[in-house]
């Protein structure tokens, strides 16, 4: 459960051609040939409006994977939750009560029988199993690419939650399986919202026309106070206690670069078109030092570079009493783009600012395109930028964790993390990593 480097060059390219196989990818550049680019997913052909219901099965029953399914049950059309999964019973009951209460504004669609509540490691599969035609994926990150996997075997359309993995092993499993879904011609989205924000988008479009000029630099940040814990109760297991607190075993989040902070990762990945190819930085574990939470660290810096020689310059920390800032920053040879959920400006040759007014809800916007394309047929797949920019965060992880330079190539060929198999029992935890020397 270390973070793995790959140790031989023949290993790393068995890996990348696997890869390379299902996603289209440059083993000289990382870069996914073929790959919806960053945007808006790639949509074409005819299109007619499927009004039959649409049936949904949700797996992961915490508050992302309530609000998602709450989200699917509000789009356009029929549509119904008829299967729902959690590892833990008392997650799936206040989940599906949640979605049940008539606040919740979609209790009249929620519609799941007994038979089909699943509870356990093995939920997924009982889920997916069912008669549907879509299934959310909102467990913890580490199960979501064998879980996506699966669903797309089964012809399921999918909306996967961010990040999409938590290891170059996760990622490239992903990218097989994204090969898959276009070719069963199924649906894909991802939970980064931001690629359906109205701000997000008309901010874009001007960039990616030139309106600051070359893009030479990009700065952005995750920086905010201490986040949920829940205590160790005497009857859980190690393997329990880990996923009820699964934010803190990078097994299980990927720690907060890859599950928080990938947001803005992804955001600067969006406006240079591409993602880094190396990454150097450092990080720590200063205050959040208990062992109730686990091993990740509670603050990273990382610089990453681009192939065309610009950088990003990224942070994330989640510690009390210092400045926060959540916020993305696009340096071109003729302006900057400041980009974040309150405001999106360009100064410049060409100032600019969104109307505030026009800003739409991104969390239901992702589902409302999702599900649009999936009635009309359309081609829709988020999961390689998906895939892409989680593994960005991956990268920078590797970096602040073992102090090193570390490569796209070394990212996508690093190992699985977690443990060989799932069962209620001993887990010990991995000692917190220690720069230049794991």
């Amino acid at each position: 459960m270390t973070e793995a480097r790959p140790s031989s060059r023949r290993e790393f390219l068995a890996a990348s051609a696997a890869a390379a196989a299902f996603g289209g990818l440059d083993l000289r550049s990382g870069r996914l040939h073929g790959a919806v680019p960053h945007g808006r997913p790639l949509r074409r052909g005819p299109t007619e409006f499927d009004d039959r219901e649409l049936r949904v099965g949700l797996i992961g029953c915490g508050g992302r994977g309530i609000g998602a399914a709450r989200n699917a049950l509000a789009t356009a059309g029929k549509v119904k939750l008829v299967a729902v999964g959690d590892a833990f019973e008392d997650s799936l009951s206040n989940g599906l009560k949640a979605l049940a209460h008539p606040e919740s504004g979609v209790s009249e669609k929620v519609g799941v029988p007994d038979s089909q509540r699943f509870v356990g490691f093995d939920a997924f599969r009982r889920v997916v199993d069912c008669e549907l035609d879509v299934v959310i994926l909102a467990t913890p990150p580490h199960f979501r690419p064998a879980q996506f996997a699966y669903a797309v075997e089964k012809g399921r359309h999918c909306f996967i939650e961010k990040p999409v993995a938590v290891d170059g092993a996760g990622v490239r499993t992903v990218l097989a399986a994204a090969e898959l879904a276009d070719q069963k011609k199924l649906c894909v989205g991802v939970g980064l919202q931001r690629h359906h924000q109205t701000g997000y988008i008309e901010t874009m479009k001007r960039i990616h026309v030139g309106e600051i000029g070359d893009v030479v630099a990009a700065r952005c940040y995750w920086n905010q106070g201490l986040l949920w814990h829940k205590d160790r109760r005497p009857e859980w297991s190690d393997m329990e206690w880990q996923l009820r607190n699964w934010l803190y075993f990078t097994w299980l989040s990927g720690d907060h670069i890859v599950e928080q902070h990938i947001h803005n990762l992804d955001v600067i990945n969006w406006a240079k078109r591409a993602h880094p190819v190396r990454a150097m930085g450092m990080g720590g574990r200063q205050v959040r030092t208990d062992a109730k939470y686990g091993h990740i660290f509670d603050h990273h810096d990382v610089h990453y570079e681009f192939a065309d020689g610009s950088f990003m310059f990224s942070q994330c920390r989640q510690i009390d009493g210092c400045a926060n800032q959540v916020s993305e920053h696009v340096v071109g040879t003729k302006g900057r783009a400041d980009l974040n959920t309150g405001g999106w400006t360009i100064l410049g040759e060409k100032p600019w600012q969104f109307p505030r007014g026009e800003a739409n809800e991104p969390y239901q916007g992702e589902h409302d395109d999702f599900f649009a394309a999936i009635r009309s047929g359309q081609v829709y797949n988020e999961a390689r930028y998906g895939a892409e920019s989680t593994l960005t965060a991956v990268m920078g992880r590797m970096a602040t964790y073992s102090g090193r330079v570390v490569t796209w190539d070394e990212a996508m060929a690093s190992e699985r993390l977690g443990p060989d198999s799932y069962e209620w029992g001993d887990l010990p935890v991995p000692p917190v990593p220690v720069p230049g020397r794991d």
